[in-house]
């Protein structure tokens, strides 16, 4: 009686719902399949950063389960012909909520039913299922804190410990080898030194759950926006793969409050950031084209700009304002921004050069280790101004105070934009206001060894708040 559990992001044993009830009935064949998005559908796929991640965390999740078939193509035909050539009498999976998967996962489940095939699927990503919470109107929510205040008011299961008893079954001599899968980059290898970084796998994601728990997680409600400072988690790869559920991290968390009541205001902050993931991924679910499409309509109407010099130069950490300019490069030589830094950079790109809003967020999905779909598109709609519960589209950072008061001694600048390390702090975050004698000091030529900005900031302000007038007078035009 062999049961084929199907991984997709949820590359763990632990809290594995799909895994923990197959391991109970019998033999499991642990199976992950790598789709060719065009034909599965997928108008998102993952990037270059999140293969490499993946490559990593599959080759530990293999390890700890003892055995892992790997194969490459439609999983629509894939799971259906394993469980024909390998006699399986049922196929379990954990749920995934993006378009696609929604829709394959949904006629996968048609075609095994329609076999004979037992098939089960479970929630082992979110505390509550998209649709298990409702306005009092009935419908989805659109504002986070509703949102939030709702979901903290229903219980959450415990998470599930590893299964007791884990067979794995024979493996067809069909599968892929991890390298087949072609998965990092090669011709350049962009993410050397990333081993030293990260550690992907549930064993990493465990470790660095407890660090942070230990070391970060007092004082997370104020500095947590410090980018110079250790006071996040970095846990989101690791959520984004499934290595670790928002149940365990809650179950942690609330643990460590329980036995130091006077981290229980930071402990909720933090899990109140799981809350902002959850929101997304019941936007994207209710609102499945919350990737492309502005979820209000009346952005439409906003005169976006068009330039491959200037996307260039933000993609770059080029832009001449290094607040901005750190956090690009420590993206592309980490694969992962401060969340503070995120909206920084995401704000300028969008009003301060006006580009379209799905320009950032297709970069972040192939640069981030943690790209994930829900998050990053709600996300960046909320900062463009166009998404559910929106930060309002006049209010504009301005990365020289954003850099002063959260890099308030520019180490985090210092760190990413070395060529700035000798400025006093006065001009740390404004290189284009300290004076000759300050610039030839600290052996800065701007233009030369620092770009000039790319745009002035008051300016651009305005072309911003020009362009909002286009989107209210669609939005009063359509009305």
């Amino acid at each position: 009686m062999t049961t084929i559990v199907w991984f997709r992001q949820d590359l763990r044993l632990a809290d594995n719902p799909a895994l923990f009830e197959a391991a109970a009935k019998g033999p499991v064949l642990p199976v992950f399949i790598l789709e060719d998005p065009e034909r599965s559908g997928e108008r998102h796929p993952m990037g270059g950063a999140s293969n490499w991640w993946l490559h990593h965390s599959l080759k530990a999740l293999a390890k700890s389960l003892g055995g892992l078939l790997l194969l490459r193509g439609d999983a629509r035909v894939a799971i259906p012909a394993l469980a024909h050539e390998t006699g399986a009498t049922a196929v379990h999976w954990n749920r995934c909520y993006e378009p696609h998967a929604v829709e394959r996962d949904t006629e996968i489940k048609a075609e095994l039913k329609q076999q004979g095939i037992e098939v089960n699927s479970y929630n082992a990503s979110l505390l509550h299922e998209p649709w298990e919470l409702e306005t009092k109107s009935g419908g989805p929510f659109k504002v986070y804190s509703p949102f939030w205040r709702a979901a903290l008011q229903e219980p959450v299961a415990d998470p599930l410990p590893r299964p007791e008893k884990l067979v794995i079954a024979d493996l067809p001599n069909t599968g892929e080898q991890i390298d087949d899968l072609d998965l990092l980059p090669r011709s350049p290898n962009w993410a050397e030194g990333w081993e030293d970084l990260w550690q992907p796998g549930e064993e990493g994601a465990m470790k660095r759950l407890q660090d942070f728990l230990a070391d970060g997680l007092e004082g997370y409600g104020e500095l947590r926006n410090r980018p110079d400072l250790p006071n996040v988690s970095r846990l989101s790869p690791h959520l984004h793969f499934g290595e670790i559920s928002p149940r365990q991290i809650r179950h942690e968390t609330n643990s460590v409050e329980d036995a130091e009541p006077a981290l229980k205001k930071d402990g909720a902050k933090f899990i109140s950031e799981i809350g902002w993931r959850e929101f997304s991924y019941h936007l994207l679910y209710h609102f499945p084209t919350l990737p492309h499409d502005n979820f209000k309509p009346s952005f439409d109407a906003y005169p976006w700009r068009a330039s491959e010099t200037d996307l260039r130069a933000w993609q770059r950490g080029e832009t001449g304002y290094p607040i901005v300019d750190a956090g690009m490069r420590e993206l592309w030589k980490t694969g992962y921004m401060h969340n503070r830094v995120r909206m920084i950079v995401a704000s300028f790109l969008v009003k301060h050069l006006r580009l379209d809003w799905r320009h950032g967020e297709a970069w972040f999905r192939d640069t981030l280790v943690d790209a994930d779909l829900a998050n990053n598109s709600a996300s960046w709609q909320w900062v463009a101004g166009s998404g559910a519960d929106a930060a309002p589209y006049f209010r504009i950072f301005n990365p020289m105070s954003q850099g002063a008061k959260f890099d308030p001694d520019g180490a985090y600048v210092r760190q990413w934009v070395p060529e700035l390390a000798g400025l006093d702090d006065a001009y740390i975050h404004a290189p284009f206001d300290a004076p000759d004698k300050a610039l030839i000091k600290a052996g800065v030529t701007l233009g030369k060894t620092y770009p000039h900005p790319i745009v002035e900031h008051f300016a651009a302000r305005d072309a911003a708040l020009e362009g909002y007038e286009a989107v209210k007078r669609g939005g009063e035009a359509a009305a």
